[in-house]
């Protein structure tokens, strides 16, 4: 597959490119809708908004996704949607998008031929947000996986801790694997996440990545703005463990390391979830 000229507006095999941006061996960091938290969807829109992101390629949806039964809104069928963005820096390129339900092989692949062969990505980060057992008073700790011993030498010094994952492979892990086979550097980033906040934005989280990534890439980020979204919901949260006194010794219990019953633990997602959802 070659990507040494694009046509603009024209599809290529899984492809189609809307503009024929130019790059400097940049970094690709991926991003997927559906995350623990909302980390990923929340760090996208972040860097979009801050460094003028704009679509530049976005890949067709047939033989990656089940295309019956997809949501309509305003009388469109809104499809599963996975692209790339870029803006005025050369070394930065985004990817958001679903995660295949097919074909998950053939998705990840055509990925890094974008990151690879157009783009000539030299490293690969993906951002992850993990169900933790943690309260959201707490630091949101960061733990990375990575495909090569060098580059997990070369960020040794942003803190981040070894992840070691005994579960079944995640689409991101699949990805270092990939990447690895072709030679790319890749760590993928996951964040703490209180399992009460999975369901719904957690901004303290995101906010955690997006620091990383600004030091890492030294990025203009307006965290005022995000650092007031991030006070509005633990005021908020605070204002539901004061009235409901059961959600506040939960959230107490937490913060002292010790457990919760399943009963617990399910009472504390239903009323964080709607509370938050409700605002």
């Amino acid at each position: 597959m070659s990507f040494s000229n694009p046509k603009v507006g024209t599809t290529k095999e899984t492809f189609k490119f809307f503009s024929e941006p130019k790059f400097d061996n940049p970094m690709l960091i991926v991003t997927w809708s559906k995350d623990a938290g909302g980390v990923g969807p929340i760090v996208l829109d972040c860097l979009r908004g801050n460094l003028n992101l704009r679509s530049f390629c976005e890949m067709e949806p047939a033989g990656f996704y089940s295309l019956a039964g997809v949501a309509i809104e305003d009388n469109e069928a809104q499809f599963p949607a996975s692209r790339f963005y870029c803006g005025d820096a050369a070394d930065l390129v985004m990817f958001g998008g679903d995660e295949p339900q097919f074909e998950k092989h053939d998705f990840l692949n055509s990925v890094l031929d974008v990151a690879g062969h157009y783009c000539k990505a030299t490293e690969i980060i993906t951002v992850n947000g993990i169900a933790s057992s943690l309260a959201h008073t707490q630091s949101r700790v960061m733990s990375a996986v990575y495909n090569q011993a060098d580059y997990q030498k070369k960020l040794r010094q942003y803190g981040l801790e070894n992840m070691d994952w005994a579960g079944p492979p995640a689409i991101s892990s699949y990805l270092l694997w990939v990447a690895q086979r072709r030679g790319l550097a890749a760590m993928s980033l996951w964040v703490a996440v209180p399992f009460y906040m999975a369901a719904v934005n957690d901004f303290r989280a995101a906010g955690a990545v997006l620091d990383f990534l600004a030091k890492k890439q030294q990025f203009a980020i307006d965290f005022a703005g995000f650092e007031a979204r991030i006070a509005g919901q633990e005021q908020a949260l605070n204002r539901l463990r004061t009235e409901n006194a059961e959600i506040g010794e939960s959230i107490s219990a937490l913060e002292n390391s010790a457990g919760l019953t399943d009963t617990e633990q399910m009472e504390l997602i239903k009323a964080v979830t709607g509370f938050l959802q409700g605002r």
